[in-house]
C-alpha cells in the first residue's frame, strides 16, 4: 500500500549510492538503474515494455538525467578509474565522516559485497552508522545488502528424504554458510536486525544473489577466456562437474534491486536466482559448444589451483551445490527479466553480451593481389599484430584432409583420458566416419580428373569450414589470396537462398559470419612483380610457384580473373565492403614495414584480451637487454671517441711543439744575422775607447764615475780627433 501511494505521486527522482561503481556488478547495476524510472516496476510489463522503449528512444536523443529516474551515486575500487557515464558523482572517500554525509544525502544505499570481502566491514559500518542517524533522517531510507548464496552453501537440504527438493526464500533461517563465508552471513544477519528498529523510517533487504554472469561475465569469465582463446583442445571442469550452481543474469539481479526499491516488500530476505537448475559441468559444456572447442575435461579439483586467474573465492563458488528456487521473485516482482531459464537456454545472446562488452569482435581481413606481390608476407605481420589466424588455401586442404583420415582411421581408446563422452557423441562420431569416407572418396576423384588439383566446390567448402570454426569467428581471420574469381567468392560469402530472392534485393545477402570486413588489395605492375622475382634468391624459388614459366603463368592468369566485368574486387564493392588499394612500388620496403603500417591504419586497434602477462614479460625483458645494449653501445662509442680524441690531442701536442723548436731556431739565426753588423760596428768603434775609459775610471776612482766615464769619452772619441 506504502509502495503504491508512493507511486501514485508524480515520479521524481532518487539518489541511489552504490559502493564500487566500476567492478563488475557495480558497473552493470548502476548502469541499469541510472536508466530506470521510479515505480516502472510498478505498472504492467506491456507498459513496463512501452515505456522502456520510450526512455531508450529519449537516452539516445539526450545523456543528460531525465525526471523520475534513479540518479545513482558511489565509490570506485580504484582511485584511479574513470568516473562512468552514467553515474551523477563519485566519492574518493577519505574519512568515515565523509562517507556518511554522502550517504545521508542518498534515499537508497547498496552495499554490493559478491566480489570484493573487503567491503563487508564498510557495508557493516555504513548500515550501523546510518541506524545511529533515524532521528535526523529528512526521508525514509532504504539499505540493500547484496551477499551470495554463499551464506547457504553448507545447508542441511530441506527433505533429507528428497535431495531434489530445492531451497526457497523462506528457508533462509536455517541457512549455514561455507566456512570461507562466514563474515558474509554475519553480515546478513546485523543488516536484518538493523532494519527491525524503525521499518518505516529506516527498512533494510539482504538479497542473496546466485553467480552472476551477462555483460561480459564474472566467475564464469575463465571459461569464456579460455574457449575464445582457442588454446586448449578442451575447457577443463573442477571435480566430477555434478554440483548444481544457483545463477542469475546480473541485469536481473538489477531488476531485482529496482523491483525492491519501488515494492518495498513485506520480505526482507530475497533469493536472487533464476529458475535455472545446472551442473557445473551443463554450464561449462554449453560454454565450451558456443565459445571454446566443443569439448570439456574433467581435472582434479587440486589441480584448479595451479591457475593463477582463480582465487579461492572463485574456486569455493564454482564447487557449491545447491538447488534454490526463487518462490518470492515469481509471487511478488514485476521483472522484465533478461534470462529466467538461465544460462544455458540464452547462451547464444550470453556470447554476444561477452564478446561486445569486452571488445572481442573478431577481425575479418581479405588480402587480395597478384602472385609475388608479398601477399603472405603482410598477412603473417598482420596476424602476429592482431593475433589472427592465416588462411592460405593450400593450409587449409592439407589440415582437412588429415582431419578427415584422423576420423576414418580407428581411434585406439586412450584408458587416461577422462574426458566426458556420452551416447550422443558416440553417435554422432558413427555419421562422422561415414561421411568423412565418402568425403574424401570424392575429394580423390576430383583431384584424379584435375591433373592433382581440387575443384572449386571442395575448395570453397573447405574455406567456408575453416571461416566458420570457433577460433575464426573468436578472433578473425587473414583471408590469403582467396577467393581469386566473383563465383568463388559467390559461393564462399553468399547465404544459400534462392536465386530469385537475390535478384530482388540489391545488395547480395552474404554470411556476415564470416564475410570479410577489410579488402586489402595490394597492386603492382607487372615489370614491377618480375624484377622482384627474378632478384629472389634460388633457394626461395626452388619449389615453388615462382619459378619463371609457372609465374608468367600464374601472372597472366590473375590479369585475366581481374579485367572481367565481374572480378573479386567487384563482388566485395556490391556488397559496400570497398577494397583498400596499396601500390607496392610507391614502398621501398622489403620487409613491407610501411604497408603494414597503413593497413593498421585502417583496420585500427586490435580487439583482443591484449598481451598477457608472459608476453608482457617477455616484452620488458626483451626492452630491458636492448636498453642495456644500447647502453653499452653508447658506452664504448664514447669511450672509443674519448680515445680518439686523446691520441689526436697528443698528436696536435707533439707537432705543435715541434714547430715551436723549429721557430725558435728560426728566430735566434735571424736574431744573429741581423746583429753582426752592428757587433762589428761596436767593437771597432766603442768598445775599445769605452774598456780604456773603464779601466782609468777604475785606476782615478772618482767621486762621479759615470760623469767622469762621459768626459772621458767625449775627450778621447776617435770622431772628435
Amino acid at each position: 500500500a506504502q509502495a503504491v501511494a508512493m507511486a501514485a505521486g508524480p515520479a521524481r527522482s532518487r539518489r541511489v549510492f552504490l559502493n564500487h561503481l566500476d567492478s563488475y556488478c557495480g558497473r552493470s547495476i548502476g548502469e541499469y538503474l541510472s536508466r530506470c524510472v521510479v515505480g516502472a516496476s510498478l505498472e504492467s510489463t506491456e507498459e513496463e515494455e512501452e515505456e522502456e522503449d520510450e526512455n531508450n528512444s529519449a537516452a539516445e536523443v539526450s545523456s543528460r538525467p531525465k525526471e523520475g529516474v534513479y540518479q545513482v551515486v558511489g565509490t570506485l575500487s580504484k582511485p584511479e578509474s574513470t568516473k562512468p557515464c552514467f553515474a551523477e558523482e563519485t566519492y574518493a572517500v577519505s574519512s568515515r565522516k565523509e562517507l556518511l554525509s554522502h550517504l545521508l544525502e542518498c534515499e537508497i544505499v547498496v552495499y554490493n559485497i559478491t566480489e570484493d570481502a573487503n567491503q563487508i566491514e564498510e557495508a557493516t559500518w555504513a548500515a550501523s552508522a546510518l541506524h545511529m542517524e533515524i532521528e535526523h533522517f529528512a526521508t525514509p531510507k532504504l539499505f540493500i545488502l547484496i551477499s551470495t548464496i554463499m551464506s547457504w552453501a553448507k545447508s542441511k537440504p530441506p527433505d533429507p528424504e528428497d535431495p531434489e527438493i530445492p531451497f526457497t526464500d523462506e528457508d533462509y533461517r536455517r541457512r549455514k554458510s561455507h566456512p570461507n563465508f562466514m563474515d558474509h552471513i554475519n553480515a546478513e544477519k546485523l543488516i536484518l536486525k538493523l532494519g527491525k528498529t524503525n521499518k518505516h523510517k529506516f527498512s533494510t533487504y539482504v538479497v542473496a544473489s546466485g553467480h552472476q554472469y551477462g555483460a561480459g561475465e564474472g566467475v564464469l569469465h575463465y571459461f569464456f577466456k579460455i574457449g575464445w582463446l582457442s588454446e586448449t583442445p578442451t575447457i577443463p571442469v573442477f571435480g566430477d562437474g555434478n554440483n548444481f550452481i544457483p545463477t542469475i543474469h546480473v541485469l536481473d539481479l538489477a531488476a531485482v534491486l529496482q523491483n525492491i526499491a519501488d515494492h518495498r516488500p513485506r520480505f526482507h530476505y530475497i533469493l536472487a536466482v533464476d529458475v535455472s537448475m545446472h551442473t557445473l559441468q551443463e554450464l561449462i559444456k554449453c560454454i565450451s559448444k558456443n565459445v571454446g572447442p566443443g569439448k570439456i575435461e574433467k581435472i582434479p579439483k587440486e589441480n584448479a589451483f595451479l591457475s593463477k586467474e582463480l582465487t579461492q573465492m572463485h574456486l569455493d563458488m564454482l564447487l557449491v551445490n545447491l538447488r534454490m528456487e526463487p518462490m518470492f521473485l515469481k509471487e511478488s516482482f514485476n521483472i522484465k527479466w533478461v534470462a529466467q531459464a538461465g544460462l544455458v537456454e540464452n547462451i547464444e545472446q550470453i556470447v554476444k553480451e561477452y564478446k561486445q562488452s569486452r571488445g572481442l569482435l573478431p577481425l575479418k581481413v581479405c588480402i587480395h593481389g597478384p602472385p609475388g606481390v608479398g601477399k603472405s608476407t603482410i598477412a603473417e605481420e598482420l596476424c602476429k599484430h592482431y593475433k589472427l589466424h592465416h588462411i592460405k588455401i593450400n593450409d587449409v586442404i592439407s589440415e582437412t584432409i588429415a582431419n578427415l583420415e584422423k576420423i576414418v582411421v580407428p581411434k585406439e581408446l586412450d584408458s587416461d583420458s577422462v574426458g566426458e563422452e556420452g551416447e550422443d557423441d558416440e553417435e554422432e562420431e558413427g555419421q562422422n566416419v561415414e561421411a568423412a569416407h565418402e568425403l574424401l572418396a570424392r575429394i580423390k576423384e576430383s583431384m584424379e580428373q584435375n591433373a592433382g588439383r581440387l575443384d572449386d566446390q571442395h575448395i570453397v567448402k573447405f574455406v567456408k569450414d575453416k571461416l566458420k570454426s570457433m577460433p575464426c569467428r573468436n578472433q578473425g581471420y587473414v583471408l590469403d589470396g582467396f577467393p581469386e574469381t566473383y563465383d568463388q567468392a559467390k559461393d564462399l560469402f553468399n547465404c544459400n537462398e534462392d536465386e530469385e530472392e537475390e535478384i530482388k534485393g540489391k545488395i547480395p545477402k552474404c554470411d556476415k559470419l564470416i564475410t570479410p570486413e577489410f579488402v586489402i588489395s595490394l597492386t603492382a605492375s607487372d615489370e614491377f612483380l618480375i624484377n622482384r622475382i627474378i632478384n629472389l634468391p634460388e633457394r626461395i624459388v626452388a619449389g615453388t610457384h615462382y619459378t619463371q614459366d609457372r609465374f608468367l603463368q600464374s601472372l597472366n592468369l590473375f590479369r585475366e580473373f581481374n579485367t572481367d566485368d565481374k572480378t573479386v574486387l567487384n563482388y566485395f564493392d556490391e556488397l559496400e565492403i570497398h577494397p583498400q588499394f596499396i601500390d607496392v612500388a610507391k614502398f621501398e620496403d622489403p620487409e613491407n614495414r610501411f604497408i603494414v603500417k597503413e593497413i593498421i591504419k585502417e583496420i585500427g586497434e586490435p580487439r583482443n584480451y591484449g598481451l598477457t602477462d608472459e608476453e608482457k614479460e617477455n616484452l620488458e625483458r626483451k626492452a630491458a637487454e636492448e636498453r642495456l645494449v644500447k647502453e653499452a653501445q653508447e658506452k664504448a662509442e664514447r669511450e672509443r671517441r674519448e680515445t680518439e680524441e686523446r691520441a689526436e690531442r697528443m698528436a696536435n701536442w707533439e707537432e705543435w711543439n715541434k714547430h715551436l723548436e723549429e721557430v725558435k731556431r728560426q728566430e735566434q739565426e735571424l736574431l744573429e744575422a741581423q746583429s753582426i753588423p752592428l757587433r762589428n760596428y761596436l767593437m771597432k768603434n766603442v768598445m775599445p775607447t769605452l774598456m780604456q775609459g773603464i779601466n782609468e775610471c777604475c785606476t782615478i776612482r772618482p767621486d762621479d764615475p759615470v760623469d767622469f766615464l762621459a768626459e772621458y769619452l767625449f775627450k778621447n772619441s776617435p770622431d772628435i780627433e
